[in-house]
């Protein structure tokens, strides 16, 4: 879709009482002060941060990407990029450390439309084009992949089935309400025995008269223990895969929190159990079946992971760069010595490569002729560049590199997860593989 005429929408600003942000650390009985992490090792004050400084952020447009930009798609990423800055920075390391997500944070993202933005109005979304949701994916990612990842499922996964396979009154009930965070929602594909076989899946619908009756159990499902609704996959009694918008409080619905985790953790990760949960009819997608359904959601979450791991890449980027060339060894910055330049440079080849791959791919899917291989180039690729970079910066910081004053350790642990979920790298390696040899070499 065209957001040339797309509203800008700006956030009622959550602070604290000295009109600060505020940390916002309460998450389910749980809270955060941050001066609990005087004892773990996060020393905000007392520690020589090379002067790091995440606000001094200017982006990397080394190839005048901007110039291929509509207004509109750059007013939405500068509003983003602008409240990342201001609200997101200060906090998102303290809630990774104290395993918090933040809500009102969250909240914030979505008055100013990053939830499912290219949905259409009438619904809730902005209309806007594809490449503007991956330019705001990309800037909520530069704060942390944990909260790009709230961002995803909501749209992708969550709005994305309803809008394209829902009922009107589905649409009607769930949209608006999913896209300002009123109502959060949770995907439940993977299962603790299948992962990159969903047709393999166990997960149960047994008609029961007007009603379906859901078993089975569902893993790494982000939002699920906050969720409001779960996009559930099930099949059905003739083994077709179908889609039901499961609301969390029915009687057998259980999301069990993962809290054992080095990764995403300022993302509620959880488990999907359903324990003969009965839901009506009208509960289920009406407008498809088979693995179509899921698989044409992680397609667009993948589209939103491309961008987003860009994010991350340049906030790394940007730490090794104010670092190395503040940092003074042997009487000059240690920019100025070759084998720092070395990474540097390929830092900033790898990310112009990946900014043009996003760019390139956000117009074919608003022309309509981007094809799921398309995706997972864009997905595999990206996501390697942008642990090469994490890992690239972190040596460039030296031992400074594992403290929490830098926001890399904590991008190369989250982008461990990325690399996994929504199709491995070997999943999508397989998958161009498949696309030019015409072989397919999964099984």
């Amino acid at each position: 879709m065209s957001d040339a005429s797309t509203p800008i929408r700006t956030p009622s600003l959550v602070t604290s009482g000295d009109g600060g942000p505020n940390l916002d650390l309460q998450d389910e009985g749980q809270s955060g002060d941050p001066s609990a992490f005087r004892g773990l090792g996060y020393e905000p004050d007392g520690v020589d941060n090379g002067a790091y400084d995440p606000a001094a952020f200017q982006g990397l447009d080394f190839y005048r990407i901007d110039d291929l930009l509509t207004d509109d798609e750059k007013a939405h990423r500068d509003r983003v990029r602008a409240y990342v800055t201001e609200a997101v920075l200060p906090v998102i390391e303290q809630h990774a450390q104290a395993l918090t997500f933040p809500m009102a944070t969250a909240r914030d993202l979505a008055s100013m439309g990053v939830i499912g933005p290219t949905i259409p109005t009438e619904y809730g979304g902005l209309g806007a084009s594809s490449v503007t949701y991956g330019l705001m994916m990309q800037e909520v990612e530069r704060a942390d992949s944990g909260l790009r990842s709230f961002c995803s499922v909501m749209g992708s996964l969550v709005m994305y089935p309803i809008y394209t396979y829902g009922s009107e009154e589905q649409k009607r009930h769930w949209l608006p309400r999913l896209a300002t965070a009123e109502a959060i929602g949770c995907f439940a594909l993977t299962e603790p025995n299948v992962g990159s076989n969903p047709g393999a899946m166990q997960t149960r619908a047994v008609r029961d008269g007007d009603d379906y009756i859901l078993s089975g159990h569902k893993r790494w499902s982000t939002n699920a223990s906050i969720a409001d609704v779960a996009v559930v996959w099930a099949k059905d009694d003739e083994g077709e895969v179908r889609g039901f918008l499961v609301e969390t409080d029915l009687p057998g619905v259980s999301t069990p929190r993962i809290m054992d985790k080095w990764s995403l953790r300022a993302a509620v990760t959880s488990e999907v159990v359903l324990d003969e949960v009965r839901v009506p009819a009208s509960a289920m997608l009406p407008n498809v079946k088979g693995l179509k359904g899921p698989l044409s959601c992680l397609t667009q979450a993948r589209y939103g992971i491309a961008w987003g791991v860009i994010g991350a890449a340049l906030s790394c980027y940007d730490a090794a760069l104010q670092h190395t060339t503040s940092r003074v060894q042997f009487g000059k910055p240690i920019a100025g010595f070759q084998l720092v330049q070395n990474h540097i440079a390929d830092m900033l080849a790898e990310i112009t490569k990946a900014q043009l791959v996003g760019w390139r791919l956000g117009r074919m899917k608003d022309e309509g002729t981007m094809r799921p291989a398309h995706v997972s180039l864009a997905k595999r690729d990206n996501v390697r560049t942008a642990l090469a970079v994490a890992r690239q910066s972190r040596q460039l910081l030296g031992g400074n590199g594992v403290l929490g004053i830098y926001p890399v350790m904590r991008h190369m642990a989250n982008l461990e997860s990325v690399v996994t979920y929504e199709g491995t790298d070997e999943v999508h390696t397989l998958v161009l593989g498949m696309e030019a040899t015409g072989i397919n070499a999964f099984s």
